[in-house]
């Protein structure tokens, strides 16, 4: 699973590398600290031209009364992505990228301490999660929403976590947004043994109101 993300990357890098026009209301960066509910950047295709959005980091099926209504769907499978109700729609026809600057995830020790861990890519750059959304109607209100792809973990990031983000590079943001036909679902793979890098981070992390560039720094 992804529960939480950084992003240190400036909106006109964003717009400028994803080649997308960008919204007027963007979540501010950076941000050490995206915990599930919050705004987060997407970038999105329609009729052949990205646009860089907020959408909200917590799928809401349509069925839904309230955005508390059911489980807090901030990740999806990529294994059953094309078939769970939530999802399936998502998956054929409102698929998205989810730029990041590296993630967080959490091993435990001996004596049962949750140890985080930041990932971040082997070189210089952005990462960009798979992801999927749909616009959620009630009363007059929408909210627009979004979900992490994940998928099964290779390599020694199995040491960490056994899921991982499905990670996208710039060869296959076309295919991923629609822009290149069908047959996206060959990109649901873990990412090749190198691409990232991991260190231990401090405890702050744990907390979901901590802030700063500290969070990420190595112990």
């Amino acid at each position: 699973m992804c529960g939480r993300y950084a992003v240190s990357i400036p909106q006109d890098t964003m717009a400028e590398l994803f080649e997308a026009l960008p919204d007027n209301d963007l979540p501010e960066t950076p941000n050490y600290n995206i915990c599930p509910t919050m705004p987060v950047h997407t970038v999105r295709s329609e009729g052949g031209v990205r646009r860089l959005s907020a959408m909200r980091w917590g799928f809401l099926p349509h069925w839904y009364k309230s955005p508390g209504d059911g489980p807090l769907l901030f990740n999806a499978r990529a294994e059953s992505l094309a078939e769970k109700p939530a999802f399936r729609e998502a998956c054929r026809k409102r698929r998205c990228l989810i730029p990041v600057s590296g993630f967080y995830e959490w091993t435990t020790d001996a004596e049962g301490t949750r140890l985080p861990w930041y990932i971040r890519p082997a070189g210089d750059g952005a990462l960009a999660f798979a992801g999927v959304w749909q616009d959620w109607q009630r009363g007059g209100e929408t909210i627009r929403s979004c979900a992490i792809v994940t998928t099964a973990a290779a390599g020694s990031m199995r040491e960490i976590h056994h899921r991982v983000p499905v990670l996208l590079g710039a060869q296959d943001w076309p295919l991923w947004l629609g822009e290149r036909g069908h047959g996206a679902a060959v990109l649901m793979r873990a990412a090749p043994e190198g691409a990232l890098r991991c260190h231990r981070v401090g405890p702050e992390v744990n907390a979901s109101r901590a802030s700063g560039a500290q969070l990420v720094a190595p112990l």
